[in-house]
Order: C-alpha cells, then sequence, then structure tokens
C-alpha cells in the first residue's frame, strides 16, 4: 500500500498547491480556465500520443480488456438512465456524470499503482485504452454536437458566462459534427497514437521526446486546476446536486470494483490477474474529467466534487480490495 499512500500524497501535495494559489489569486480569475485549455489542448494529447503509440494493442482483446468493458459500460449505462430518465438532467450534465463515474485516474494515480502494486504497468493499459478509444470519442461527439459557438458582440457564445441566450442554436449537419470531432484535440492525440502503435514499424525515440515532454505537464497541470477549483468560492447555485453526487460516488467506488470482481470471476481470472481489474476499477474519478467540465462549461461541480470524494475514499477502498483479493 506504500504505492498507493506515496501517489494519493502526492496528488494531495500538488492540489493544494493549486488551492494556495487560487487562494491568492496568483494567477487572476482566468487562471483555471486557461489552464484547462493548455491541458485539454496541448498537454493531454501529448500525453495520450505518447501512450498509445506505445502500447500493445493485442491487451485491447484480453481477458481483462473484457471485463473494463463490461464492467465500465454497465455503470456508464446505469448513470445515464439515471441522471437522464429519473432525474430529467441535460444531455451535456449527463456526459459529464457518465464520464465522473467511469472514467478512472489511470494516469497519474493507476500507473504507480499498476508498477507498485501489480509489478507491471501493463495492467493498466486496457482501462486507458477503453477510455480514450470509446468513452471519450463518445462524449465529445455528443458534446461537441451541442456546443456550437458562435459570434456575438465578437466574443464566442461558448466564452461567454451564464447559460441562457436568446438566439436559438442551430442544429449542426451530420458532417459538421463529425470534422468537430475528429478535430478534438483528446481525440487526435488518441487516434495518432493508435495508427503509430498499428505500424509494422516504429519512429525513432526522438521523434517522441517533444510530444513527451510536454505530455508530463498533463497530469501536475490537471491536479493545479483541480486545487484552483477548489478555491473558488461557491453559491448554491454552483454545488452538485446531491442525488447525483451520491449516484455518481457510489458508482465510482463501490458498484464498479463489485462489477470488476463479478465479471472478471465469471471470465476466469484470478489471483493477482483479478486483483488488478479490481483494483484498477477502485481507481477515483480522473481529474481530466474537470477539465473536460471546464472546456465544454458544463457539470464543473459535479466534476470537481467527485474527483475530491472519489480520491479521499480511494485509500479505504484499495485497502479492503488488496486484503480480499491480494
Amino acid at each position: 500500500m506504500d504505492a498507493v499512500l506515496t501517489a494519493l500524497g502526492t496528488m494531495a501535495a500538488v492540489v493544494a498547491a493549486g488551492w494556495v494559489l487560487g487562494r491568492r489569486g496568483t494567477l487572476g480569475e482566468r487562471g483555471p480556465a486557461v489552464l484547462a485549455r493548455v491541458v485539454f489542448a496541448v498537454a493531454t494529447p501529448c500525453l495520450l500520443l505518447v501512450t498509445v503509440a506505445h502500447a500493445d494493442l493485442h491487451l485491447v482483446l484480453s481477458r481483462a480488456a473484457m471485463v473494463t468493458a463490461i464492467s465500465t459500460a454497465i455503470v456508464a449505462i446505469t448513470t445515464i438512465a439515471a441522471l437522464r430518465w429519473v432525474w430529467h438532467r441535460s444531455v451535456d450534465d449527463v456526459v459529464i456524470g457518465t464520464l465522473a463515474s467511469s472514467y478512472v485516474n489511470a494516469g497519474n494515480l493507476g500507473l504507480p499503482l499498476a508498477v507498485y502494486l501489480l509489478g507491471s504497468p501493463v495492467a493498466i493499459v486496457p482501462p486507458l485504452l477503453f477510455q480514450l478509444l470509446v468513452l471519450a470519442p463518445i462524449a465529445f461527439t455528443v458534446l461537441d454536437r451541442r456546443s456550437q459557438p458562435r459570434e456575438v458582440s465578437g466574443t464566442p457564445v461558448a466564452d461567454r458566462p451564464g447559460r441562457g441566450t436568446s438566439t436559438p442554436r442551430r442544429s449542426p449537419s451530420g458532417m459538421s459534427v463529425i470534422l468537430r470531432t475528429l478535430s478534438n484535440p483528446i481525440i487526435v492525440g488518441a487516434l495518432t497514437g493508435l495508427v503509430l502503435a498499428a505500424l509494422p514499424w516504429h519512429l525513432p525515440e526522438v521523434v517522441f521526446e517533444p510530444f513527451r515532454l510536454l505530455g508530463a505537464a498533463a497530469a501536475p497541470m490537471a491536479l493545479l486546476t483541480f486545487g484552483l477549483s477548489l478555491a473558488v468560492p461557491r453559491s448554491s447555485a454552483e454545488r452538485a446536486p446531491r442525488s447525483d453526487l451520491v449516484l455518481v460516488v457510489v458508482l465510482r467506488s463501490a458498484v464498479h470494483p463489485a462489477l470488476a470482481a463479478a465479471v472478471g470471476s465469471a471470465l476466469g481470472l484470478s489471483g493477482r490477474s483479478l486483483l488488478a481489474v479490481v483494483a484498477i476499477s477502485a481507481l477515483p474519478t480522473a481529474q481530466n474529467v474537470l477539465v473536460y467540465a471546464l472546456q465544454y462549461r458544463r457539470g464543473q461541480a459535479l466534476a470537481r466534487d467527485a474527483g475530491l470524494i472519489t480520491t479521499l475514499l480511494a485509500v479505504p477502498v484499495l485497502l479492503i480490495i488488496t486484503a480480499v483479493f491480494g
């Protein structure tokens, strides 16, 4: 458990640094939004390109990958059903809520966990690829379809505060949605990495070094963004609905690990293989979900609170999982 405690402690220190910066106003009012855009448009795409380009794509068809896909899909569908058809949330809020319940912190917590607890970083590859190649493209397709920025008095609507506008939203064409989705930096980075991984030859490592250097900034800047967001005073209107938050936290910290254990056992996994899929499914909500929420200006409170609570719960949950399956 030293790896888990070290990883969580490191994350907490960087988040605390972001909180101090936010309380002091060091980066100004636009600090969180600017950092979020840098993470979204530059650092994360570079990280994904390098990570996916060096991944073993045969892991996509492994039993561990099947466990990840099945359990994550059940969690996502459950979230969609509850948020959309029970509590009638907007489509954008449903997307962010679904990401908060199903998108795990595979990078800055999952990698050290896989290395020090499970002995190899290979275990984190299936959930990482599933998130990058399935969850993210679907989410961004929906969000991009519904966020069509228009210039009004020189300022894009997407950059203006507030939700309301007197101008009706035009329905985008199918081709425009495809083009916007394929131009999304996150998807571009993941797809480029996928193409490079599928090539029968490998590019020289020197080609990846600039992307690796920029990608190394993704995790710390996402955590700083999280800390900055925690420092902003919140009104009651900016708090996540309690029912939504409870749903996301329960699914993320309890239901998903239980599903992974059940599905993994049914597919014949045991020992360290079963421990790997269950432990990874118990990881907290990825801080990138908050970055996405800030980028699209929807569900920020839910993404922020879910990230905080599930991270605090990660230590006891992982201790229990290790005791049961270790």
